[in-house]
């Protein structure tokens, strides 16, 4: 074969006499005569002859001479201008042996050409404009064989999983083929297809030609994408699968060019009937902590088949597909079946499994809905039972704290499920309008008052803390000053109060709340206590105690300012002449001190230590006043009536049954009844008990009239009503100061802004 060449013109040199061609020029040496070894006597004078020895210098002229360099010749050389051309059927016998290359290719055969000489054909081929024609010679090969390998799937009477196995045989080894097909004619894809856009590559020309012969063979399709969702749900079912050939099946749809409309769609479609029937099933059969777990489950399970083998694409719609046929369809049947047993039982794991579940559908309101309802139903259940008052705040203590619980551990500190429990709190607590705040101010004093055995300061301090979250709640917050003042007026003047510095912080805690205006009172009584001490050691260094006062009784008084304290009725009283003698000498030591204020003692507060004599040996008697001055009575006889008590004594009728039921027909019967029982009645008559014993040398009477009565809860309830009408009165005036004219409607809504206590029924007073 002769390949067509340029014309050209060069020169070239030749060491042969015979040659045409010319030797180069040789260049004139300047240093000759330089030292070596033939020339040993010209070592010292380089260059120059020497007259001793002139011939051997005339010898090396006369070869200068005879070696000039001759001029250049340059060489033309005329090539043939006729065109060369191709052997005899070169393309023919160049294609009939990549044919048969391709063709054993596809028979698995082996071939009797290497692949290089198989390269070398194609790229000559390209190189002499044949790549077209080769392209279409090689497709129309290749679609052939595809044809005939699928066609041969047409008919397959075989189980789904073998046919699946022969689907995935066929594919395997189309795509070998391919790929050494397209080794082979790499020089297509490298030159003729990047020429051409609109030409295809040979692997993607081969994958159009297996989805055209698919298509053309809707039995194969249709069987392996049946294959394919049998398989799933069979792995769904909980058996063993081959997750290797679904794999390889799926990304053979991809690949192709298929996977979404082929696969995809009735994957889909199937996944949704099946967990639609499935969760139906088990909704009817398991609770709902099981049932969320198989949520899970399924949701984790689905997770991994799309690591496996399903498409990264197809994950979001197939979550989704599970999402909303086991939870969304479900949730309310979940929340009433199943949240208000959760919530009881404090399953904080299963509540929080849920809310990570309801927060993927967005369902997060319906199961904060669902809380409030619940705090709202547990809560009514705690504030309106009357039966248990008083073990109410004590229950919501405990109630908030396991709802703080879930708040923290299974809804994440979640700040619209925390508001949730603080609005529907407010709403329950307030659901009877004045007595949680009543009895919160109780329980109050009944923590701080002496007595508390086992509770040390910091369970104490959290305590408070826990009592000052429900004071939060409460709107009437008058009515817990009310009471709450009055019970610290007892503990500070009977002396029960368990710790001043608890006291104190509580009442810290009231002024950071509440504002110094809320406090200023209980502040004015802690000031009036330590006064009245420095008062009373003033006193016991006085003239007026060291010479007046009678021996054998020790006093100490406080003295109160009435506009901290709570009010209290006058009580009048005949005291033992011992008492009156120690009022009148105080009297007159603090206003001479004090001059232009008025005392008024009052009686119903006072308390005493009584020294008595039994036969069985003595003791002392903690009693309240009106206590002692009964039982001073019998230093004078040992048998008195009740009229007789009455009249020697002037306590007030009720007051005075009280306190003689409290010492004859309590646990410490100090006197006897006669005739027994447990009523006070006229005809009765009462005698000393000389044969009392007890263990204890102090023994604490107690005082019936230290409890609150009905009426006195009555009377601070009243006084309370009564401060809310100047309160209103004076928002009124502001208001109508502000705006001159305001229509009933307006002056209604900006009065509600403006006092927090005023409830339903409270419009009885705006009225």
């Amino acid at each position: 074969m002769s390949l067509p060449t340029k014309r050209s013109t060069f020169s070239a040199a030749s060491a042969s006499d015979d040659s045409s061609y010319s030797s180069p020029p040789m260049k004139k040496a300047k240093n000759d005569l330089h030292h070596s070894p033939q020339h040993p006597n010209t070592a010292d004078k380089v260059g120059f002859p020497m007259e001793e020895d002139p011939t051997p210098a005339a010898a090396n002229l006369s070869r200068k001479k005879a070696t000039l360099p001759q001029p250049t010749k340059k060489l033309v050389i005329k090539l043939n201008k006729a065109k060369p051309t191709l052997p005899t059927n070169f393309e023919e016998t160049t294609w009939e042996k990549l044919q048969s290359a391709i063709r054993a290719i596809f028979l698995k055969k082996p071939f009797s050409f290497d692949l290089e000489s198989l390269y070398q054909a194609v790229d000559n081929l390209c190189l002499h404009k044949l790549e077209g024609k080769l392209y279409d010679q090689i497709e129309k090969e290749c679609e052939e064989h595809i044809s005939a390998a699928l066609q041969s799937l047409v008919g397959q009477n075989t189980d789904l999983t073998v046919f699946l196995s022969l689907v995935e045989k066929c594919w395997q080894d189309f795509c070998d083929q391919m790929l050494m097909i397209r080794s082979i004619a790499l020089t297509l894809d490298r030159k003729y297809v990047i020429q051409n856009p609109n030409v295809r590559s040979l692997w993607e020309m081969g994958l159009q030609l297996f989805r055209k012969h698919l298509s053309l063979a809707p039995e194969v399709e249709q069987r392996t994408v049946k294959g394919l969702l049998s398989m799933i749900e069979k792995e769904r079912l909980a058996e063993a699968v081959n997750r290797t050939l679904l794999s390889h099946l799926l990304k053979m749809f991809t690949a192709l060019g298929i996977y979404m409309d082929s696969f995809e769609k009735p994957f889909l479609e199937g996944t949704s009937e099946f967990y639609a029937a499935e969760g139906m099933k088990y909704m009817q059969q398991s609770d709902v902590p099981e049932y969320l777990k198989h949520v899970e489950g399924r949701l984790h399970e689905e997770n991994e088949r799309c690591i496996l083998y399903i498409d990264a694409v197809t994950r979001k719609p197939l979550i989704a597909t599970v999402e909303r046929q086991l939870l969304e369809r479900h949730i309310l049947v979940v929340l009433d079946k199943g949240f208000t047993t959760l919530m009881d039982g404090r399953r904080t794991e299963d509540l929080q499994r849920m809310q990570t579940l309801f927060s993927r559908v967005n369902a997060l309101e319906s199961l904060r809905q669902a809380l409030s309802s619940y705090v709202r139903k547990t809560g009514q259940k705690i504030v309106m039972d009357e039966e248990k008052d008083k073990d109410m705040v004590q229950s919501l203590l405990d109630f908030k704290a396991s709802l703080d619980v879930i708040w923290e551990e299974s809804f994440n500190k979640n700040e619209s499920f925390g508001n949730t429990i603080k609005d529907s709190f407010e709403h329950l607590i307030n659901l009877r309008q004045n007595r949680p705040a009543e009895l919160i101010a109780k329980f109050l004093d009944e923590k701080l008052r002496a007595g508390n055995k086992g509770t040390s300061e910091e369970e104490l301090e959290s305590t408070l803390e826990k009592v000052l979250v429900l004071f939060r709640f409460i709107q009437g917050k008058d009515v817990f000053e009310a009471f709450y003042k009055k019970d610290l007026a007892k503990r500070l003047l009977l002396g029960k109060s368990a710790s001043i510095d608890a006291e104190k912080s509580m009442i810290s805690k009231l002024k950071t709340e509440c504002g110094s205006q809320f406090t200023n009172k209980l502040e004015g009584m802690f000031k009036d206590i330590e006064l009245s001490k420095e008062i009373n050691e003033s006193f016991k260094q006085s003239s007026q105690a060291r010479t007046k006062l009678p021996s054998g009784i020790e006093m100490s008084v406080h003295v109160l300012t009435t506009g901290y304290w709570p009010t209290y009725p006058p009580m009048d009283v005949k005291l033992p002449h011992e008492l009156n003698v120690y009022q009148d000498i105080f009297k007159e030591f603090y206003l001479s001190k004090y001059s232009g204020r008025r005392l008024m003692w009052q009686n119903s507060l006072g308390h005493c230590v009584l020294k008595a004599d039994f036969s069985r040996g003595k003791k002392e008697l903690a009693v309240s006043l009106f206590q002692a001055v009964v039982l001073m009575l019998f230093n004078d006889a040992m048998k008195l009536s009740f009229e007789d008590i009455k009249d020697s004594t002037s306590i007030e009728d009720k007051e005075l049954r009280r306190t003689l039921q409290s010492l004859a027909c309590g646990k410490v019967r100090v006197l006897q009844k006669n005739p027994k029982g447990r009523d006070v009645e006229d005809g009765d008559e009462f005698e000393f008990n000389d044969d009392f014993a007890a263990p204890l040398y102090r023994i604490k009477v107690n005082a019936i009239q230290m409890k609150e009565t009905v009426e006195e809860n009555t009377s601070t309830t009243e006084r309370v009503f009564q401060d809310r009408q100047y309160q209103i009165d004076a928002a009124i005036v502001r208001i109508m100061k502000t705006r001159k004219v305001l229509s009933h409607t307006l002056l209604i809504t900006e009065l509600f802004q403006q006092v927090t206590f005023i409830l339903l029924d409270d419009f009885k007073i705006l009225k």
